[in-house]
């Protein structure tokens, strides 16, 4: 168990601590929502925490298996909907791997990124593409 804590700092900004190392994070609301758009949104986290993860599973299997995936990235795009309240409707992803298209674990990194916990955990009315992209 992690506990993260959270306070509100005024003017829509919040500073979360992640309880082990004690780092933290600030968040601020968006320009579509009341705010300055200075820092992460909370919604925004969403996303980052998909595309960290994603890039978390990769690391994982790559070490397990003797591979070396230095570089991979991952590119999240947020979009939002009011409709039938204010929500993230889609979280886009795109994964570039530095392998070739032909390695023999390319069908296994692909299922381990897809089971990825966030990506598990979204609500199932998010809709989360993940496109890979090979490059040796």
């Amino acid at each position: 168990m992690v506990k993260v804590e959270v306070v509100y700092l005024g003017g829509l900004r919040t500073e979360a601590v992640h309880g082990p190392s004690r780092s933290t994070i600030q968040t601020d609301a968006p320009l579509d929502n009341c705010g300055k758009g200075e820092l992460f949104s909370p919604t925004d986290l969403v996303g980052t925490a998909l595309g960290t993860c994603v890039l978390t599973i990769l690391g994982i299997y790559a070490q397990k298996h003797g591979l070396d995936v230095s570089g991979a990235t991952a590119s999240v795009q947020k979009e939002m909907t009011a409709v039938p309240v204010r929500r993230i409707s889609t979280l886009s992803t795109e994964v570039t791997i530095p392998l070739p298209a032909q390695t023999p674990h390319r069908e296994a990194i692909e299922r381990a990124l897809l089971s990825c916990p966030v990506h598990a955990s979204l609500h199932p009315d998010i809709n989360k593409p993940i496109q890979f992209i090979w490059k040796a």
